[in-house]
């Protein structure tokens, strides 16, 4: 039952559902309440018809004129205020108002006594109706008492009937007002009854939007996750917020997937570098076995040549000397390249041994004080607080740091450079920035400095960067380059403070 509620789809139709009952309910309400007060209206409408010819009935056995009747009746439907009843009139056979709720039409005595009337003829009465019509009753109406066609909804109307006294025929009128109360009424209820489902409906759409919005939200973030993988961002994650339906299982599958698809992109990578490693071991020892011979054989002959064929003449002797001396360090420098491919292609045979990485940093350094000094650039080694010793082979790195300091002294093209090297560790690892202020490296070859054989110098082999990195992952080490054209570049090498690495390479 809990897995049921999980759904996606079930909690859906279920939230459609309580939205659906909400608002019948509360049209329901509403509907209700305006019957009910629609059915007390015209319940108080009775019963001031009811009031109105009670009290005309009452007149006639009552010395009171009807205005005072009404004040003594309390009965609050008869009020002026209410306007249900606009009047209620007492008629002789003669046409005669004898009685009146309007002090105006009521009867007027007289200086000399004599009482004078106001005719019903005179005053203005709406269309006038029987209360109740008799057949058998044929008595003419008194003039100005005149049946008039059926009053329409809303329209003021007149009703009377005949009673019989020992005075002679009477006629009861009430007058009533316009139902214009009753229409407000309704359409004040109508208002209501808009406003109420106007507010229901924007209370759902308010309700569905922020549902919507909450299950479209994996979905958005799942649309982002997939332009980042199919971009070759394998590292990005879907956020994931602990939902049981079938949006979090596809974001957990989704980073399941991308979790596959990054490990299959590193051994993809790995295998590549193998094969590549492969072809370019192969490829060294048959160009170290080519060309070493003929170097071996140049440079003992140009020591023959040197020691059994150097001129007498002082200054060709001088000449001499220096020839064949600049055609063995080409040899030497020929030599020196092979010797660097095969560092590069060969597995690598490291001996762990604790290491002083600022040590070793002044050791590479120290070489190049000369060069540095002859081309006016200043160099330095820091140490930010205590770094342990790390397990690592010594001549490895210092070959590392080597590559990366003649790379930086390369790219120091102006004199007051400075060339600095910071010791330092952080989280567990050890840290090593070689920085300069040479020219830098622009934002399109950042991303292949460390390719081998890649290099923008001229006469760059492309393999100095490329060892160095060879170095740092053979050590389980990261190494990475930040560098800005015209201010310079800073290698970080990472290197970890927990032991040896559980694999050496070879």
């Amino acid at each position: 039952m809990l897995s049921l509620f999980n759904s996606f789809r079930v909690r859906l139709l279920l939230l459609l559902a309580a939205l659906l009952v909400l608002t019948l309910s509360v049209q329901y309400y509403v509907n209700v309440r305006a019957v009910r007060r629609n059915a007390q209206f015209i319940a108080e409408q009775q019963q001031a018809i009811m009031a109105g010819f009670a009290l005309g009935v009452n007149s006639l056995s009552s010395a009171k004129y009807l205005y005072e009747l009404r004040a003594e009746a309390k009965q609050p439907l008869l009020g002026e205020q209410t306007e249900r009843v606009k009047n209620i009139l007492r008629v002789d056979d003669q046409g005669n108002i004898r009685d009146s709720l309007e002090k105006d039409q009521a009867p007027r005595r007289n200086q000399d006594t004599s009482i004078s009337y106001v005719k019903v003829k005179d005053i203005s009465l709406p269309p006038l109706n029987p209360a109740v019509e008799l057949r058998s009753d044929n008595t003419p109406l008194p003039e100005g008492m005149t049946i008039g066609p059926q009053t329409k909804a809303g329209e003021p109307g007149a009703f009377y009937f005949a009673v019989d006294t020992t005075d002679g025929r009477r006629y009861i009128i009430v007058v009533l007002g316009s139902a214009g109360n009753l229409t407000t009424l309704l359409e004040r209820q109508t208002r209501k009854s808009q406003l109420y489902t106007l507010a229901v409906l924007l209370v759902t759409t308010c309700l569905t939007a922020v549902v919507v919005w909450r299950f479209t939200r994996p979905i958005k973030s799942l649309s982002i996750a997939a332009r980042r993988v199919a971009g070759g961002d394998f590292s990005y994650r879907v956020p994931v917020t602990g939902r049981h339906d079938e949006m979090g299982e596809l974001a957990e599958l989704f980073n399941e997937m991308t979790t596959k698809l990054e490990r299959a992109r590193e051994l993809e990578n790995q295998l590549h570098e193998s094969e590549k490693a492969a072809v370019v071991g192969r490829l060294a020892s048959a160009i170290a076995h080519e060309i070493r011979n003929p170097l071996n054989y140049i440079n003992l002959t140009l020591d023959h040549l040197r020691e059994s064929f150097a001129p007498h003449d002082g200054a060709q002797q001088e000449k001499f000397a220096h020839l064949t001396k600049q055609l063995k360090s080409e040899v030497a420098r020929i030599n020196t390249r092979i010797t660097e491919f095969l560092n590069y292609s060969r597995p690598a045979k490291l001996d762990f041994h604790p290491v002083d990485l600022y040590a070793t940093a002044c050791d590479a350094l120290r070489i190049f004080e000369v060069q540095a000094g002859e081309s006016d650039v200043e160099t330095c080694v820091n140490q930010q607080g205590e770094v342990p010793p790390v397990m690592a082979d010594r001549e490895s790195l210092r070959s590392a740091l080597t590559n990366l300091i003649i790379n930086s002294l390369q790219a120091i093209d102006r004199p007051g450079g400075k060339l600095s090297i910071k010791v330092s560790s952080q989280d567990g690892r050890a840290r090593i920035e070689v920085s300069d202020t040479g020219r830098g490296i622009a934002a399109e070859d950042i991303s292949r400095v460390f390719e081998p054989y890649y290099s923008t110098k001229e006469t760059g082999t492309g393999l100095g960067l490329a060892i160095a990195r060879k170095a740092v992952d053979d050590h389980h080490g990261t190494i990475w380059v930040k560098s800005k054209v015209g201010q310079g570049t800073t290698f970080t090498i990472t290197l970890p403070l927990s032991g040896p690495p559980a694999v050496a390479g070879g």
